[in-house]
């Protein structure tokens, strides 16, 4: 079964702009949502996707993501999650031979940047960069789907 391990953390600076490797422009919304299972309908410039995830133990979770026509994405988003999308522009980053990735949340959740790194397994060495602060991978409220139904901007 695919599994998807990652950790997120908050960013200190924004010094994490001088390991940019590339980006892309995201927007998505989730059509689905239980305590078990979520399905997140995602689009950038020229793909689409959909994408199932079961429930995080860990940092680990269940996901299973397939590629989509982008009009079948569309109006996916349309009919079952018009008023709940984030748009964000995630930026990817190599650091000591890691892959990272940074969010950097548009809309109702702007002024959020998340970074996030996918491993291997739980157990994973890695170098943490100097622009990463507080770890938040087991925090729901930074998760997509939660900023989603209640955006960073409305937090008090």
């Amino acid at each position: 079964m695919p599994k998807e391990i990652e950790r997120k953390y908050l960013l200190v600076d924004n010094s994490w702009k001088n390991f940019t490797v590339g980006r892309a422009a995201f927007r998505q919304g989730y059509i689905a949502k239980s305590n078990d299972c979520l399905v997140r309908i995602r689009i950038s410039d020229k793909e689409a996707w959909i994408t199932i995830k079961g429930k995080q133990v860990g940092f680990t979770r269940p996901e299973f993501e397939y590629q989509i026509p982008i009009s079948n994405a569309e109006e996916l988003l349309k009919e079952f999650s018009s008023k709940n999308q984030i748009v964000k522009t995630r930026f990817f980053l190599e650091y000591q031979e890691n892959k990272w990735i940074v969010d950097v949340f548009e809309g109702g959740n702007s002024g959020l940047i998340i970074a996030e790194i996918e491993l291997e397994n739980e157990m994973s060495d890695f170098a943490l960069p100097p622009w990463i602060g507080q770890d938040v991978t087991t925090y729901f409220r930074y998760s997509n789907s939660n900023l989603a139904e209640h955006p960073y901007n409305k937090w008090s």
